[in-house]
């Protein structure tokens, strides 16, 4: 009797024990399930570090080619998801430069454009200045008219609520007459726009601006708070091959980016080319949001492309895709 207690009792525990297992496996599994969900939500739901603006210079052959009106910026922004605008000074030549830029032909690109951006919501962010003369040029007396030629362009840019102006410093390939020059245009200009509350930003866009490390050092000896750069992911191009656009000389583009974020107030995405994967082919969008995340900046990144592979409008949506697909896949 006492044999047949002792057998139903071990038969109990063994009972009791296979249970607990079964269900310390089963809530395991469950746990591990729940995990895998949350981490699959979090990913899908994950918000960029940064907001998405669109450079205009995405919708230029729109513009030029196809005789789209370049007021029609802020509503295609829109559409496709922007919340900010980035303009193009050379885009407006029936406002603008037709009129030699007159105080009347800025001020109806200025009430023009700020009526659209209001009437779709959306945020001026800067001006993409082109073609008023060179900052880094070796003579005073033309880079100070340059600097001037600017002005309007400042004017414009606090007019119309934006942070910045981007320049380029073209003028000089000497590297010693360049920095010496670039700092002293850059310090006037900017000089004037700190009274507006005005950002001049430099683009690394050819040249020796396209030299990371030079252009930094520029920034470094202007120190000046409203003075900065514009890090464009893909124009590391230096010098390109005589009667050419394939490129000569070209700098480490990670490297280079790295070495303008810290003077950062802009940043541009910049593509061309993309594989059936939606990646840029020769742009590792991980990567580079990375180093622009890891440099502290969480503002406006510019959508600007510039491909012939897809239509514009396909490129620019194939960019802003792959941006938000970047920022759920960085660490």
């Amino acid at each position: 009797m006492k044999r047949n207690n002792m057998v139903h009792k071990s038969y109990f525990l063994s009972t009791l024990l296979l249970v607990m297992v079964l269900s310390s496996c089963k809530d395991t599994k469950k746990k591990e399930v729940e995990q895998v969900a949350t981490e699959e939500t979090t990913l899908e739901t994950k918000e960029p570090f940064f907001k998405l603006s669109l450079a205009q210079w995405s919708i230029h052959k729109m513009i030029m080619n196809d005789s789209v009106d370049p007021y029609t910026f802020a509503e295609k922004a829109k559409n496709w998801g922007f919340s900010g605008l980035e303009y193009v000074s050379q885009l407006y030549p029936a406002d603008l430069k037709d009129n030699e830029y007159s105080p009347e032909a800025m001020a109806t690109f200025v009430e023009k454009s700020n009526a659209e951006a209001k009437k779709h919501g959306l945020q001026n962010v800067l001006i993409m200045i082109d073609g008023q003369g060179d900052l880094a040029v070796s003579d005073a007396v033309e880079r100070k008219a340059a600097v001037e030629r600017h002005h309007k362009w400042v004017d414009a840019a606090a007019a119309m609520g934006c942070h910045s102006i981007r320049v380029n410093l073209h003028g000089e390939s000497d590297p010693e007459k360049w920095h010496a020059n670039s700092v002293d245009g850059l310090t006037q200009l900017s000089t004037y726009a700190k009274s507006k509350n005005i950002n001049v930003i430099v683009e690394n866009h050819g040249g020796l601006s396209s030299n990371g490390a030079m252009h930094a050092a520029v920034m470094k000896a202007v120190n000046l708070d409203n003075c900065g750069t514009l890090p464009d992911f893909g124009n590391f191009c230096i010098t390109r091959k005589k009667d050419s656009r394939d490129c000569e000389e070209m700098y480490d583009i990670y490297k280079g980016v790295t070495e303008l974020m810290p003077y950062a107030k802009a940043v541009s995405a910049k593509s061309n080319e993309f594989d059936a994967d939606g990646n840029e082919i020769k742009i590792d969008y991980v990567k580079m949001l990375q180093i622009v995340k890891d440099a502290g900046y969480n503002s406006y990144i510019g959508v600007e492309y510039e491909g012939s592979g897809l239509s514009e409008e396909q490129g620019i949506i194939a960019t802003r895709d792959l941006m938000l697909k970047a920022a759920k896949e960085m660490k």
